[in-house]
């Protein structure tokens, strides 16, 4: 449903729709999860979906009789959607490894509570990416043939997300451990690991948000899934490396080293394939 909305370019019942799905799970979750623990937090996950659909469905004016067979289904299709799919998997898994190397690693649930702490305030930066990509996603990906258009696209959203970037460091080098003692006064001795996650952070925002999406654009999906799975087992290498000696800095410090990794891999992914096809073309 929410992708017809963005086909449509309707951005506004998009996200209409996204916000009252997430304020519909917070209330479930919170509520059955107090009453039925697990089951209730289950529970909330498979209802809200079918609870925003039914809602906002109708918005779409579907004509249900209507039947069109397209002939751009064939395998290429499935494939792109298979990987894409598949990518989004291995990036989450890549944000969890952290967590629980440090519990099998560390063995002291105390770190990972405090790992979890740290690692809010840098990873709810990535809603910044999240909402240029959503509103454009559609319109370059129209234009992805025009060159021109492409690439003053892709200059103009590095300038702003360094800026944005920039501006996010300064701001957690400055009021870091303010932050960290909002939850607890002890987590301040973390801000280090907040500083160089924030750092991290910056390298999906500057470069992995718009090239990771612009090589779904043209089509190479599966190069996302090889990234994010490169990295996902350089992630395990790395902190059972890292962790023992240096604890939840450890950790911090293989995921910033990973989200530019990612970020340039992507960068580098996508301008050749981007400029293969403009030559080929020509």
């Amino acid at each position: 449903m929410k992708i017809q909305y963005r086909l449509h370019k309707n951005n506004k019942l998009y996200s209409y729709a996204e916000l009252t799905y997430n304020i519909i799970l917070v209330i479930l979750v919170f509520t059955l999860s107090y009453y039925y623990q697990e089951l209730g937090y289950a529970i909330s996950l498979v209802v809200v979906p079918l609870i925003t659909t039914f809602i906002f469905i109708k918005k779409l004016n579907i004509n249900w009789k209507k039947y069109v067979k397209l002939n751009s289904i064939d395998f290429s299709f499935w494939r792109y959607g298979f990987f894409a799919s598949l990518s989004n998997v291995t990036f989450q898994l890549l944000i969890a490894i952290d967590i629980i190397l440090i519990g099998n690693i560390l063995n002291d649930m105390e770190l990972v509570t405090a790992f979890k702490y740290v690692s809010i305030v840098p990873y709810s930066l990535l809603f910044l990416s999240q909402v240029v990509i959503i509103t454009d996603f559609v319109d370059f990906t129209e234009k992805i043939k025009d060159k021109l258009y492409i690439e003053k696209y892709i200059q103009n959203y590095v300038q702003l997300f360094s800026i944005i970037s920039l501006v996010c460091i300064l701001f957690i080098y400055l009021f870091g451990s303010k932050i960290l003692s909002i939850f607890d006064n002890d987590y301040t001795d973390y801000n280090s690991s907040l500083m160089i996650l924030t750092i991290g952070v910056s390298g999906i925002l500057i470069l992995r948000g718009i090239f990771g999406n612009l090589l779904s654009s043209i089509g190479k999906a599966h190069i996302n899934f090889i990234i994010t799975s490169i990295a996902v087992v350089l992630n395990i290498i790395l902190n059972y490396n890292l962790i023992p000696k240096y604890g939840i800095f450890g950790a911090a410090t293989t995921s910033a080293i990973l989200m530019w990794f990612t970020g340039i891999l992507s960068m580098l992914f996508f301008f050749y394939f981007f400029r293969k096809s403009i030559v080929s073309e020509n």
